[in-house]
């Protein structure tokens, strides 16, 4: 009996490794989705090593709590490129987020590290074209958009995140803009190029972050969102001020 019961869970721990249920950045008390684990990352454009591309501006604490894609010809030349995803993950957010951002995708991830599993937001902004849904299941290097000028409000760019805090959602005003909730994308991605314990079958936390009151989905169309009322408001407009350009690269 004893020699049956070592085998069961012999067979059963690697099951539960591969179904983790919280992680470095996974808020309390949410639900889980599954996913691909993480094998790596890649930038989000030029892929896989930004070819054609260069960083107009970094991230600033404080002020700009992202990365600034820009093809190397400059203007406006790059409008309509393609955009993609930097590792696998969940789709949790597609839609058009209005004030400073625009036609917006939030892909959430999980990756080993650390000997145990962590959880990043990518967050990519001001695009064209949307070409995911919500609750889409995503991989490295898949198309997600195409970069865009949020109706003429910045030259043609692609303004790219990754978050550590999962409740941000497109609600940036309501938190810290410092590296407690945010990653330098840039070097982040350059320190997990290639990432063992990737391609399994995973669980991310979902539904963490509240929505602003009215947005508008990748076909158009206005949507209500969610009540949550252990979620921080929304930020107002005033708070989203990005991509004004002329700053020193970080």
């Amino acid at each position: 009996m004893l020699r049956v019961t070592i085998c069961l869970i012999a067979l059963i721990a690697p099951c539960l490794t591969a179904w983790p249920q919280d992680g470095e950045g996974a808020p309390d008390r949410v639900q889980f989705a599954p996913t691909r684990s993480v094998d790596g990352f890649d930038m989000p454009v030029g892929k896989p090593d930004a070819v054609g591309y260069y960083r107009s501006r970094g991230l600033i604490v404080g002020r700009h709590m992202g990365d600034d894609w820009n093809g190397a010809a400059g203007g406006n030349t790059d409008l309509g490129a393609p955009v993609y995803c930097t590792a696998h993950g969940l789709v949790v957010f597609a839609r058009d987020a209005r004030m400073g951002w625009g036609k917006t995708v939030i892909v959430r991830h999980a990756y080993w590290e650390n000997r145990k599993w962590n959880y990043v937001d990518s967050f990519y902004t001001h695009m064209h074209q949307i070409f995911v849904r919500e609750g889409q299941q995503v991989r490295r290097g898949q198309l997600v958009g195409s970069i865009g000028t949020n109706r003429g409000m910045y030259v043609a760019h692609l303004h790219f995140e990754i978050r550590k805090n999962l409740r941000i959602g497109v609600n940036q005003g309501s938190y810290r803009k410092d590296l407690s909730n945010y990653y330098k994308p840039y070097d982040f991605i350059l320190g997990r190029r290639n990432i063992a314990g990737g391609n399994r079958r995973v669980q991310v936390p979902i539904n963490t972050f509240r929505l602003q009151a009215r947005v508008v989905d990748e076909m158009g169309k206005a949507r209500s969102a969610p009540e949550n009322p252990r979620e921080t408001p929304p930020a107002r407009r005033g708070d989203f001020k990005v991509n004004r350009f002329g700053d020193p690269l970080r």
